[in-house]
Order: structure tokens, then sequence, then C-alpha cells
């Protein structure tokens, strides 16, 4: 329904509901002849506005779906969901009832800190973007392989701030920098 059809059968709604106030027993003809053609024209508009069919069922989920009279909403898709939720109570298809005290817990498949493997050795190339330190490369295995690395993006086309190497393995270690990180500031104007 769009704005116009919406203020138009409105408008009309509201003019029969001033007809409805003003009837009395002695209403004269003509007054009764132009409540019916008002209320034409309101049943008219109404037709024009409704697009869709009228709801076969009474269900909110499925208004137009298949009916069953003997369901209370008259819904076919419904009252098959119902009958077979009550067919498996009565079967008892449902297994028994929850057990209320505390279980054992399961071991988790991903198991516990000290049951993990030590991480593997690894270098990992950084570069300084400005604001903080990100990955600029894949983590190596070979220490010389990662410096190669970080020396020919130092000599690339568009180098960054600073470089460094740090190594992996229980812990975090830096074991060298190249450059100066200083602190950019990226907002214009110095955040005035």
């Amino acid at each position: 329904m769009n704005h116009a059809q919406l203020t138009a059968l409105g408008r009309a709604l509201r003019l029969l509901g001033e007809h409805g106030d003003t009837l009395t027993a002695d209403t004269p003809d003509a007054r009764l002849h132009e409540v019916k053609a008002d209320l034409k024209r309101a049943l008219d508009l109404l037709d024009e506005t409704v697009t869709t069919a009228a709801p076969t069922t009474r269900c909110p989920e499925h208004p137009n779906g298949p009916v069953d009279e003997e369901a209370p909403d008259r819904c076919l898709l419904c009252e098959t969901r119902r009958r077979t939720a009550r067919r498996t109570e009565l079967n008892d298809s449902y297994g028994g009832p929850r057990p209320t005290a505390p279980t054992t817990p399961s071991p988790s498949r991903y198991g516990v800190r000290d049951d993990r493997p030590e991480p593997q050795q690894r270098w990992l190339p950084e570069a300084w973007n400005g604001q903080v330190w990100q990955l600029c490369g894949t983590p190596r295995r070979d220490r010389r392989e990662a410096e190669l690395y970080l020396t020919a993006q130092r000599r690339g086309p568009r180098p960054a701030i600073a470089y460094r190497l740090v190594h992996e393995f229980t812990d975090y270690d830096v074991l060298r920098i190249w450059g100066e990180p200083v602190r950019r500031d990226i907002e214009p104007m110095g955040n005035l």
C-alpha cells in the first residue's frame, strides 16, 4: 500500500466513523444513501490496496499454507509438526531424562597447555608502519633466509621506515632492528 492509497483509505474510514456517530432512528433515506455511497467508495479503495490473497489459515507463520480443518489454527504444516512431537513423546524416542548431577568433564580435543608440544623455532620479519610493528613476510624457519628477505625489502622500491627480526620459540625475542621506528601521527594537523 503506497502513501496515497493509505491516505485515501484512512479518510474514507474516518468519514464512515463520522456517519456512524450521527446515525439515529429517524435518519432520512437520503442520508442513508450517502452513507451507502461512502461505504461503497471505502470498499473499492480497500479492494485496490489489497494485493495478496486472503489468508487461508490463522497461522502467523504460514498464512496461505495448506489447511487442516482439525487443527486449532487450521495450519496443516504446524499441525504435522505438533503431531510428530506428540508421537515421539509417546514412543519415548527422546530417551531418558537428563542427569542433574554434575558429570566428569570430557577431555578437550585440543588438550591442555601442558600437553601441547613446544612451538617450533621461527624467525618473523616485521616492518614498522608508523604506528606498530607488523608482519611483512612469511615466518621463516632459517634465520639467514629471514635476514636476506629483510635486506631485499630494504632495497626494494618502497621500503618501510624500519624493519626488525623477531625470534619465536617459547617466547618472542627481538634479535635485530634496522632503522629507527619513529611514531607518526596519522591525523592531519596533529589532532587539533
